[in-house]
């Protein structure tokens, strides 16, 4: 007979660069455990363990109970960023071993002079060429030359190599040549991974596809080793250890996947804070709105409408990634052809560093404290100001309540840190230096936002603000208020909304297809085989996963007008691949482009360029547990005054204090106010108030003016 408890728990770890936040979710009754801990760069998985602890303890949940566990990682960014990926070789059609060194012909920065690119991933010394050629439509020019190939393999043993990519001309339209070269490389390798372009983006242009299969390549055998320590841990605590990890497209896949296709996590941290967003936003009936997300070393901001955010897949991952144009910028670091939720990423987080430059001008971040040493007042060795020391230096942080209270902050060390760095040197008060850190850091973010909407197509206006991460809350309504939103929501424990976003999430894969012609040369029916391979290899994918039910493909298609260069990912009609569906998928084309350009060009020929299949299927959201109803007046919920420095009066005003889980839904809190929790701080400035709806968000609006800074 079997005695064995039946799944009810559901367990979310998101390790940042400062925090790592986990929340585990009853099934059965809604309620919610979290934790908040700093993160061990070193070794991610001993912040990952001190998560889980706690929250299975307080649950006193048998491992059994546990039904899945998801993660989310920066571990292959972190990777690329600080230059600690594997080394990796290269191979692809003879002639084009340089493609990496001369990557694309364009600068983030036109006109700086100093400007060195990014040094590849793989070393050309490391990239080799073979003989055999395709041409573009996939027919064989060039036999491959097997026994070169052979060659290869054994200058690549004897290099030492940790992981191997290849990336043949032409492999998106015919992987014959590929898929051989990786049966030998994997038979002479002996269990070195060989990443081939035709699995991990089978798509047209040469660099971008080789650019992504390298980073697959690098973070391979990194990501490996790092899920396979997380197993060991789960194990050794009689833990289930079959993770699900969190994709940068907002999915989850599980953590065999991973290994074979890390390059679809790289950005999972970040995916995972505009999940909960969007779920958040859903459950309050608010589909629109734009999510900011600001933990202790960057902030994100995504544009969410119709309840979903947008996905892209013009990104890049390094160096000067997050500058300029596109999801995480434009030329710099290293393009990335997967899917990925498509937000703006900025180095202003609690952690983010103040410094005065070489022109005597106060500057925040992009440089953060991280977690070692951190901010000033932490008391772990670090003696930089920090935006989270501005705003306890403001009074607006509780330094016996930061992380639940387990952590004490020093509140002197943060003034002096501030007046030693940076108000001495200017000339300026404190309480002037640590007003300007915070301008100046909302002001970036502002500029993000408006980055995601305005310079978008959309009107801040018809959205609302949902902000979360430790940092969030405190800086929500000054944000709100200079970009002209409605108003902002903030979800219960904000400061481990992105940990509950894995548990909004669904089983994942994108499949993709290059199928380049013109709208009135498609065959309906070769559409509609290619259409149907790609469901057929991702319902394989994900047939025998029993966390989640039936499978739903999700088609979209990008188009261009003939002669453009970028393409726009167009949702594909319901029905048959037919004339009618043809026309279709043309006219939201047009609509589409003149939402996102301003214009269209009718009399212009159409080219469908890539075939793009999601394959998702459901699990079960998370239930939120009820709660009983209050009135208007959230006095009850008081626990005291305190001095509080506002941006919008510039001067020490005097500030009611409440306990968050002390208010009930239908309370108001009005500002001046500064209300508290375990993982975050919620700030009200004058003439604003805080409203408590029945899923216990609150809502900030402004119901009057204040005078801002002069």
């Amino acid at each position: 007979m079997n005695h064995n408890p039946a799944p009810r728990y559901r367990l979310g770890v998101d390790i940042g660069g400062t925090f790592t936040d986990g929340v585990l979710i009853d099934s059965r009754s809604g309620e919610a455990a979290h934790s908040k801990v700093l993160s061990t760069p070193a070794d991610p998985s001993i912040a990952f363990m001190e998560a889980v602890r706690p929250l299975a303890n307080a649950a006193r949940a048998n491992p059994e109970e546990i039904q899945y566990l998801v993660h989310a990682t920066t571990v292959a960014t972190n990777a690329i960023i600080e230059g600690t990926t594997a080394r990796a070789a290269f191979v692809t059609t003879q002639g084009f071993s340089d493609m990496l060194e001369i990557a694309r012909q364009i600068r983030p920065s036109l006109y700086d002079l100093n400007f060195q690119k990014s040094p590849p991933l793989v070393p050309r010394r490391l990239c080799f060429g073979v003989p055999e050629r395709l041409d573009a439509e996939g027919n064989v020019i060039t036999h491959l030359d097997e026994s070169a190939v052979e060659e290869i393999a054994e200058r690549i043993r004897s290099a030492r190599v940790e992981s191997v990519a290849v990336c043949l001309l032409h492999a998106y339209r015919n992987p014959v040549h590929e898929r051989r070269v990786g049966e030998i490389l994997r038979a002479k390798l002996h269990g070195i991974p060989v990443s081939l372009s035709s699995e991990v983006a089978p798509e047209f242009r040469e660099y971008f596809r080789a650019s992504t299969t390298v980073i697959n390549a690098v973070v391979r055998p990194l990501v490996g080793r790092y899920l396979a320590s997380i197993s060991r841990r789960l194990r050794e605590r009689d833990m289930k250890d079959d993770l699900l990890v969190m994709q940068s497209n907002g999915g989850v896949y599980s953590a065999d996947a991973a290994v074979e296709r890390p390059v679809y996590m790289v950005e999972s941290g970040p995916a995972a804070g505009a999940v909960a967003a969007a779920h958040v936003g859903n459950l309050a009936g608010r589909p629109n709105l734009v999510s900011f997300d600001m933990g202790g070393t960057t902030a994100k901001v995504c544009m969410i409408r119709g309840g979903k955010p947008s996905v892209t897949k013009d990104y890049t991952v390094g160096a000067e990634a997050q500058r300029g144009a596109g999801a995480f910028g434009g030329a710099g670091g290293y393009p990335v052809r997967t899917p990925v939720i498509d937000l703006v990423e900025i180095g202003a987080g609690g952690g983010s560093i103040a410094w005065i430059d070489s022109g005597g001008a106060l500057r925040v971040g992009p440089h953060s404290a991280g977690a070692d040493p951190g901010p000033a007042c932490y008391q772990l060795g670090g003696d930089q100001p920090t935006i989270t020391d501005a705003n306890l230096a403001l009074g607006r942080l509780n330094p016996d309540r930061f992380a639940g209270g387990k952590m004490k902050l020093d509140a002197q060390r943060a003034v002096e840190a501030i007046r030693s760095h940076c108000a001495k040197p200017l000339g300026m008060s404190v309480e002037q230096t640590a007003d300007g850190i915070i301008e100046i850091a909302n002001t970036a973010m502002v500029n993000a936002l408006r980055l995601v909407s305005v310079q978008r197509g959309h009107d801040p206006r018809d959205f609302i603000l949902v902000a979360f991460g430790g940092a969030g809350p405190a800086h929500a309504a000054r944000m709100a208020q200079e970009s002209g939103m409605a108003g902002v929501l903030i979800p219960p424990s904000p400061g481990t909304a992105s940990a509950l976003g894995l548990l909004a999430t669904d089983l994942r894969l994108d499949r993709s297809a290059t199928y380049l012609k013109r709208a009135q040369d498609v065959e309906p029916s070769a559409l509609a085989d290619q259409f149907n391979m790609l469901e057929i290899q991702g319902a394989e994918a994900l047939r025998e996963d029993p966390r989640s039910g039936s499978v739903i493909f999700n088609r979209s298609v990008e188009m261009r007008y003939v002669g453009q260069s970028f393409e726009l990912d167009v949702p594909a009609p319901e029905g048959p691949c037919d004339a009618v569906w043809i026309e279709a998928i043309v006219q939201r084309f047009h609509a589409e482009h003149e939402r996102t350009y301003g214009f269209k060009a009718t009399q212009e020929p159409v080219e469908l360029v890539n075939l793009r299949v999601a394959v998702v299927k459901p699990i079960d959201k998370p239930r939120i547990r009820p709660l009983p109803k209050g009135t208007a007046d959230g006095s009850a919920a008081v626990t005291g005054h305190r001095q509080v420095y506002f941006s919008e009066n510039r001067k020490w005003t005097t500030a009611a204090l409440y306990d968050r889980y002390a208010l009930l839904p239908e309370n108001r809190a009005p500002g001046p106010a500064v209300i508290e929790e375990d993982d975050s701080t919620v700030l009200v400035p004058p003439g604003w108030a805080a409203d408590v709806d029945e899923h216990a968000n609150l809502i900030l609006t402004q119901t009057s003016s204040t005078q801002g800074p002069q």
